[in-house]
């Protein structure tokens, strides 16, 4: 199994489409601020509109995607020489339609959704992702998102039996789109690696994270100085050997932590610590959390699905600042 597969496997994200925007002129949609465990997501199919945060915009076109993993609350503006007139908020099937007209406006497609996790990797992974995550996938005829696109479309027309789950599994495609998608040398660029070294890495650290790994084993698997070994790997993943080996053995660790009974101390040995208060920092510092409590949030299945429930009312127009 490749890298990317793997993580996401890891992860356990499930995504959800929450409203799909059909707007023709100005008009805003309030975001609120993401609960636990849950990252909203825009997906732009027609059209342009603004994804407004707080001390930055982000000017969106057809075949943009938007992943938001700390959950900020953010407003999406879409345009036109008016307002937008006969704003309805209904619900089709298992998601909101916002609508609207505007005379001589050509009509934004937008799907707004989200993607929830259990305490476990899936924190991991977004706690590795930047605060907002913008990956360009392209509308072009015959590129796989005009064909996922045109899938989700007709899925939300039709609004059928079996819609919600359509909808849902087409999100996690999605994810796995967009991670892919990620080019240039940022904190992401490494999932989608093809390149020798990183997966040369990856490979073997997921092979045998207890291992004693270090530069020089990671130069020597491909067959490079310790100088050339650090330029590739800095320039294909703009990670540190340490911290990328770090991050990778915290997605696994999280695995066992909520998916096994194995004592904190064996799983940390299992990734390859020796101290079980090493471990337990560098965790907090992939999980944002310590290995204990995280295993009891696990348990406890804390949910993510409080703000699919604020976006929905905010897109309703209702006040989301209480209970």
């Amino acid at each position: 199994m490749d890298t990317l597969s793997r993580v996401v496997h890891l992860a356990r994200l499930r995504g959800s489409v929450d409203i799909r925007c059909l707007i023709a002129g100005s008009h805003t949609l309030d975001n609120p601020a993401g609960g636990t465990g849950s990252s909203p997501f825009h997906l732009l199919l027609e059209g342009e509109c603004t994804l407004e945060l707080p001390g930055r915009s982000i000017d969106l076109r057809a075949g943009d995607m938007v992943l938001l993993p700390r959950g900020t609350a953010h407003r999406v503006h879409t345009h036109g020489t008016g307002p937008a007139v006969s704003v309805e908020h209904r619900d089709v099937g298992p998601y909101a339609l916002v609508s609207g007209t505007a005379p001589g406006d050509a009509p934004v497609d937008l799907f707004c959704g989200h993607y929830t996790w259990e305490p476990g990797a899936g924190q991991v992974l977004m706690g590795m992702l930047p605060e907002v995550l913008h990956v360009p996938l392209g509308a072009g005829a015959g590129s796989p998102l005009a064909l996922l696109s045109a899938f989700m479309r007709d899925e939300a027309r039709t609004a059928g039996p079996g819609t919600q789950a359509v909808l849902d599994s087409l999100c996690d495609v999605l994810l796995t789109l967009a991670l892919r998608g990620v080019s240039g040398v940022n904190r992401v660029a490494w999932l989608a690696s093809t390149r020798g070294v990183v997966r040369t890495v990856t490979d073997a650290v997921l092979r045998d994270p207890a291992h004693d790994w270090g530069i020089e084993k990671f130069a020597a698997l491909n067959s490079m100085s310790r100088a050339t070994f650090i330029r590739h790997f800095g320039r294909e993943t703009g990670l540190n050997a340490g911290e990328f080996l770090m991050r990778l053995r915290m997605l696994l660790a999280a695995e066992l932590l909520t998916q096994t009974e194995q004592p904190v101390a064996s799983v940390a040995a299992a990734v390859g610590y020796a101290s079980e208060s090493a471990f337990g920092r560098a965790f907090r510092i992939a999980a944002g959390d310590t290995p204990a409590r995280l295993r009891r949030s696990a348990r406890q299945g804390v949910p993510g699905e409080e703000a699919s429930v604020l976006r929905l009312r905010a897109a309703n127009g209702e006040d989301t600042s209480g209970p």
